[in-house]
């Protein structure tokens, strides 16, 4: 027998340690895995379709096609292995591999080819199309997030918030388009819809996730473009006692751009595993803490509107009452041209503990009962410091003298500049529970699974933003002359002559007057900030339950049923931030010098050419009352405020089936579920004047048949082929129940409702879901050793989509400001059931261990794989060149490796080419933007003690985002940039150590 990494560990089941069950039991595996896994919590390293569960049943299935067992016998009976596919790749345990040498001798890999090599065994042995990473050790997922790992899968990809992967596109769709489970179990969100935000979870919690693109029936949850399982460790599975630390330290390279804030932090982690009484019980606990730092320059632009010289500021009045361009500006008429800036430093500092618990109880080989929970609380502060810059849409002028380069204008001097010093602040508070109780019993051919569980998230928000600035209103001064120059990284420097750090300069005030005038609850002379306060609570009961019955000669079937119950409430909190002295000041014309011990120095602004600001403690003006809030808009909080309720029963019939061929196997399953959703929102509606309840709802019946197959022709090669109907539930911003009226002041008088006084956005609770036809087929080649090639395609024709639909509205009964409307006839936009289209799309993925050449290879490696995405659904019928969201047509990722006799070291790159992205504005709102292609570069080296007595020590090194890859969004019109968030590099360093 040989071994690698000089790790003489026994080439045993996770399982030998007990009679029954386990990996020893291959066929067991098999049939629970295709038979009834989906109907259970997933097991962490389970052999497995669907979600999986404790493998301990008889049932045949095609997991393992090479198994063969006599009809009826129990689960601890011997197996007989008749081909390779078992003895080539075999999934053992977390951190621990077997493939098979050309001589036929098992040798055992471990850390990141153990992963690999479990990856691949997950899925050979499947028949649903998926991918899935595991664990390289205890504690330890081959990369440093979730999402991050997630995101190197074939046909995955991972958007960055805040420097962070948090939210997966999986095969060009949105987030809100796949489900995610954990254990099998569908899971609440922390943001205002249903896509997961993944750094929420702890990677080091975890033992393996795998993405299903195709469903199957008894799969609870299942998405449009696919669903996303997260999966704990089973400790009588893992099968031994083991206690595992896991300790980096981490700085990023941007330092502290913030005055008080930190460009270091740290994560521990510590794991422990055990079983007792025999091995009939086994406990797996788990914590994890990290205070992560993240420092970025933040540019970001108002927008780019054309510039147009028919008017009084840059135009000569002619004899008909119209203006000309003056020849001063006649090179830029019609280009584009900034409209404002709102650039800043950012600086935030994440803190999340996660704890996890399991216990698992098998008194024999017949009954398994299995608690799971986790709890993580997660919280964030942020801190920005920027000016604020009026431009072309306010009242600063453009300087002759300027620069036109291609259709934009480039470089020049702005005149009356009245900027808006921001120091703004945004905290973020997160508590998530999730637990399920499962018990699973087999008897006689028969097994029957029952599964309670819970799930539930609350979020509460604030978000201080803050005024600054040399007056009070636009007719006052000092004002600023401001050059300008457009860099070759499409950035917008700037070179003032204000000192903007002159605390004497710059006070506390409206600068803007925003939010003044006569209209109903105005700020007195303008607001001096904004305050919000956004609390989300959503949560999620299910109960499930299944039957199964082994026919014999390959066949078996499953009926199950299961029932959720989910409610959201999402309550805003808008204020006006005004000062208290202001507000006393009887004209209204009082700006604040912020009082010394609220100061916080000066914040560099050199990234933008701007020497400084000054800085001060925003949550201190507010707690001290300096800054008062006020009720902020016509309609209060009720009339933003919604709950959404679904109810929503699943009935399945699946049956599997497993016949031997020539050299290899036909096997797959078919069936179909019925999906019964009672969904109702309730909101306060004041759209004609009267606040009353709105509430609304539906409920529909659906039909979801699923097909898979596998030919497996020999023990290399396998065919599959996918068949369903899918759906996707609507956003719940979408369901809501809630409308938000808008006035602009600007537009009294015009008779134009498209382009008029009122406007009005709400939801739509009677909207059904986004239903997808789908056709999947993959050809996969595997390897001796841990290795495989796959090609995949993919057809999916939506046959609904939801879009935002505008119609004409009659809000003549809505109050009004700044005079009367020259029509109450106003614009209402709500979503609706629409037309679809299709997406489709192809993959290739390699994993390929160079010592297939050459033995003086060993130990190298690469790992990757390349996606084509395209649709021709119309997202928006407005604007028909917009993309779906979430969609990069070119998705690719590679890791080049190497680990040997303890060492270990890779480099990874990950490129998506350009997508709409939902993007978090500068306050609590989030909207599309479309993001440029980027590309991401990481790196680790590491090396573990091999023997003596710190045998299990090992130290790491990572860096992330070493080229500094910015996050850039860009106006759709112009192709100018909107936001770019420069994150800089990050690097960590820690040591592990499991015994």
């Amino acid at each position: 027998m040989k071994y690698s990494n000089s790790k003489y560990e026994p080439t045993c089941s996770a399982n030998s340690r007990r009679s029954g069950g386990g990996l020893s039991s291959t066929a067991s595996i098999a049939a629970l895995s295709l038979g009834l896994a989906f109907a259970s919590p997933a097991s962490a390293q389970a052999t497995s379709t669907d979600t999986g569960s404790v493998p301990t049943t008889n049932i045949p299935s095609s997991a393992n096609p090479q198994a063969t067992q006599t009809p009826g016998t129990s689960a601890e009976q011997p197996v007989e292995q008749t081909g390779g596919n078992a003895t080539q790749l075999q999934a053992t345990s977390i951190g621990q591999a077997i493939v098979a040498d050309p001589a036929g001798d098992d040798i055992v890999v471990t850390g990141f080819r153990a992963a690999i090599a479990n990856a691949i065994a997950e899925k050979r042995n499947s028949d649903q199309i998926l991918e899935s990473i595991s664990a390289e050790d205890i504690g330890k997922l081959p990369d440093n997030s979730i999402a991050e790992s997630i995101a190197r899968l074939p046909g995955v990809t991972a958007q960055r918030v805040d420097g962070r992967d948090q939210v997966i596109s999986v095969r060009g769709f949105a987030p809100d388009f796949s489900t995610t489970l954990l254990n099998g179990r569908e899971q609440v969100t922390t943001n205002d819809n249903r896509a997961v935000e993944f750094d929420q979870y702890p990677s080091e919690l975890l033992g393996q996730v795998v993405v299903y693109k195709t469903p199957s029936a008894g799969l609870i949850g299942q998405g449009v473009s696919g669903t996303i399982d997260l999966r704990t460790i089973r400790p009588i599975e893992y099968g031994k006692r083991v206690f595992a630390a896991n300790l980096r330290g981490e700085v990023v390279t941007k330092g502290k751009l913030n005055a008080g804030s930190k460009d270091k932090g740290f994560r521990a982690s510590a794991t422990y595993v055990d079983q007792f009484a025999n091995d009939t019980l086994g406990v797996t606990l788990g914590i994890a803490h990290s205070e992560s730092p993240s420092q970025f320059e933040r540019y970001n632009a108002w927008g780019y509107p054309q510039f147009d010289g028919n008017n009084a500021t840059y135009g000569a009045l002619q004899p008909d009452g119209t203006y000309k361009v003056r020849p001063e500006y006649a090179s830029a008429q019609g280009k584009y041209v900034i409209g404002g800036a709102k650039p800043f430093v950012q600086s935030n500092e994440l803190t999340r503990t996660g704890i996890i618990g399991t216990v698992e109880w098998q008194p024999n080989s017949d009954w398994t009962t299995t608690l799971d929970v986790l709890y993580t609380k997660f919280k964030e502060e942020q801190n920005l410091r920027g000016i604020e810059l009026p431009l072309y849409w306010a009242n600063a002028t453009l300087a002759p003298g300027y620069t036109v380069t291609g259709n934009s204008i480039t470089a020049g001097t702005w005149n009356n500049v009245k900027g808006i010093v921001r120091n703004d602040y945004v905290e973020r508070n997160a508590e998530i529970l999730s637990g399920g109780l499962n018990s699973k019993y087999t008897t006689g051919g028969w097994t029957f699974v029952g599964d309670i569980s819970y799930s539930r998230v609350k979020r509460d928000d604030v978000y201080i933003e803050t005024y600054s600035g040399t007056s009070r209103g636009v007719g006052n001064g000092p004002y600023d002359t401001l050059g300008f120059q457009t860099e070759s990284n499409g950035i917008t420097t700037f070179d003032p002559t204000l000192n903007y750090a002159d605390p004497n300069l710059i006070k506390l005030t409206s600068p803007q007057g925003w939010a003044g005038g006569d209209r109903p609850n105005a700020v007195p002379g303008g607001q001096d900030g904004f305050y919000s306060a956004p609390h989300v609570k959503d949560e999620l009961y299910a109960i499930r339950g299944s039957v199964s019955r082994d026919l014999g000669e390959g066949y078996a079937v499953e009926l199950g049923a299961n029932y959720t119950a989910r409610k959201k409430l999402y309550v805003p909190t808008s204020l006006f931030l005004s000062a208290q002295a202001n507000i006393d000041d009887p004209a209204h014309n009082t700006s604040v010098v912020v009082p010394d011990r609220y100061h916080l120095g000066t914040t560099s602004l050199a990234y933008l050419g701007i020497p400084g600001q000054v800085s001060f403690d925003p949550v201190g003006l507010v707690n001290a009352g300096i800054l008062t809030k006020l009720v902020a808009a016509l309609e209060p909080t009720a009339y933003n405020t919604w709950d959404l309720k679904e109810n929503v029963a699943t009935g399945w019939l699946r049956f599997n089936f497993n016949t031997p061929t020539a050299n290899g196997s036909f096997s797959g399953n078919a069936g179909a579920q019925i999906v019964y959703t009672d969904q109702a929102s309730s909101s306060f509606s004041n759209l004609t004047g009267t606040p009353l309840v709105n509430d609304g709802g539906r409920k529909y019946v659906d039909v979801l048949p699923s097909l898979n197959m596998s030919m497996r022709f020999d023990d290399h090669n396998v065919l599959r082929v996918g068949i369903a109907r899918t759906l996707a539930r609507a956003r719940m911003d979408q369901l809501k129940a809630s409308f938000n009226v808008s006035r602009n002041s600007g537009q009294v008088g015009n008779l134009d409702p498209y382009q008029g006084y009122f406007s009005a956005s709400g939801g739509n609770p009677q909207l059904k879901p986004w239903i997808a036809d789908s056709a999947d087929i993959s050809y996969e080649h595997y390897f001796n050793k841990g290795a495989y090639f796959a090609l995949a395609g993919f057809y999916k024709y939506l046959e609904s989509y939801i879009y935002d639909q505008k119609t004409l509205f009659d809000f003549q009964n809505s109050p009004t400001i700044d005079g009367t409307p020259g029509t109450s006839i106003g614009v209402l936009t709500q979503p609706v059931n629409g037309s679809g289209g299709t997406i489709y799309g192809s993959e290739a993925s390699l994993t390929l261990p160079l010592n297939l050449f050459t033995s003086f290879l060993d130990g190298f490696g690469v790992v990757g794989s390349y996606s084509y995405t395209k649709s021709n659904i119309q997202a928006n019928p407005d604007n028909p060149t917009q993309s779906l969201p979430g969609l990069s047509k070119h998705v690719a990722n590679g890791t080049v490796f190497f680990e040997k006799a303890g060492f270990s070291s890779r480099g990874s790159i990950r490129y998506r080419s350009g997508f709409l992205a939902e993007v978090i504005s500068l306050g609590p709102g989030a909207r599309n933007r479309v993001a440029r292609g980027e590309t991401i570069v990481d790196a680790q080296i590491g090396y573990e003690l091999q023997g003596g007595p710190l045998k299990g020590l090992g130290i790491i090194v990572q860096g992330q985002n070493l080229t500094s890859a910015p996050f850039v969004t860009e106006d759709s019109g112009s192709g100018l940039i909107i936001d770019s968030q420069d994150y800089g590099r990050r690097f960590l360093a820690g040591i592990a150590y499991k015994f």
